[in-house]
């Protein structure tokens, strides 16, 4: 099967289009969005030369699936999915925060704190944690959204202070992140699994906060497997995880992180059907069911169809 790395799409009452580094969204009339989920893969901020087959649909239905099982917490953007690789949803203005909320001291926050920091985006963190240790209670460590380059820690009270979001929308936004991450962590443990950290983003419609875009898919959160998690746990040990983790430690282990001069390894069509597989894996672990592989050999032609057959029938 094919990958989907690239769209065109001419949708009727189209405005605009953004190409992100791996949806395409596309503004309808600036009402609805079509976003699409591409077969592109980005790692350390690079879109890698070769798409994933499947990884779209993966991604895409892993969204839609929690976004269907959380929308009695928060009203979202999403409508309808005519396409397994697309979601069409309300058109929200984004806040220019991402809220990050972490249940587990790993990644990016255990290298800070073994570098001896204490404190993460105004949160004091306790001493003597170790890696992969469970928080007392989940902590949020909300991130700049940028529009270009890398997404900055920032604390409430600089999101405050700049005027990012007001206080009524941040403290409401807020409340929504700790409830998704208890609803996404019960999910999770029915599936044998432990969500470490994930990220969630939120917009304005109309005066009233939604939440967008996608959540709780293993690019926008970490998992990891809860059996043999204590006592990986205790003996210091990797945890095995279920994130695009393993394509970064791919890369670092062939010299590439995405900085000046290096050179993203090659990558095999051996390489690029075992990641295709994993995505899969990952989708049958966290929704608890079969992938059912949507086997159209003209993609682009498929979506095109469904989603223009969804926006006249809208109408």
């Amino acid at each position: 099967m094919g990958a989907l790395t690239k769209t065109d799409f001419k949708f009727e009452n189209q405005k605009s289009v953004y190409h992100g580094k791996v949806r395409d969204v596309y503004n309808i009339g600036d009402d609805l969005l079509v976003m699409v989920a591409s077969d592109r893969i980005s790692a350390f901020d690079v879109i890698l030369p070769k798409g994933i087959p499947f990884k779209g649909q993966v991604l895409n239905q892993i969204a839609a699936k929690f976004l269907d099982a959380t929308q009695d917490i928060v009203p979202n953007w999403k409508l309808a999915t005519p396409d397994p690789m697309v979601t069409v949803g309300l058109k929200c203005e984004g806040f220019p925060v991402e809220m990050i909320i972490r249940g587990y001291l790993t990644g990016s926050a255990w290298r800070e704190y073994k570098a001896g920091c204490r404190e993460l985006c105004g949160v004091k963190l306790p001493e003597g944690m170790r890696e992969n240790e469970k928080f007392p209670e989940p902590i949020i460590t909300p991130t700049t959204k940028a529009a270009e380059g890398h997404d900055e820690n920032i604390s409430k009270e600089e999101i405050l202070k700049q005027g990012l979001v007001s206080k009524e929308d941040y403290e409401q936004v807020e409340k929504y992140t700790r409830a998704l991450f208890q609803r996404g962590t019960e999910i999770a443990a029915q599936k044998g699994l432990i969500l470490v950290d994930t990220k969630y983003e939120f917009g304005k419609r109309d005066g009233k906060v939604y939440l967008i875009d996608e959540i709780h898919t293993p690019d926008s959160s970490r998992y990891f497997y809860s059996e043999g998690y204590q006592e990986k746990f205790e003996k210091g040990e990797e945890q095995k995880q279920l994130s695009k983790e393993f394509v970064r430690q791919w890369l670092i282990e062939n010299g590439f992180m995405g900085k000046e001069g290096q050179k993203v390894p090659e990558m095999t069509e051996a390489y690029v059907n075992s990641v295709s597989d994993r995505y899969i894996e990952l989708y049958e672990h966290i929704v608890g069911e079969k992938f059912v592989k949507a086997t159209e050999s003209d993609i682009a032609a498929r979506i095109e169809k469904n989603v223009s057959e969804y926006l006249k029938n809208r109408k």
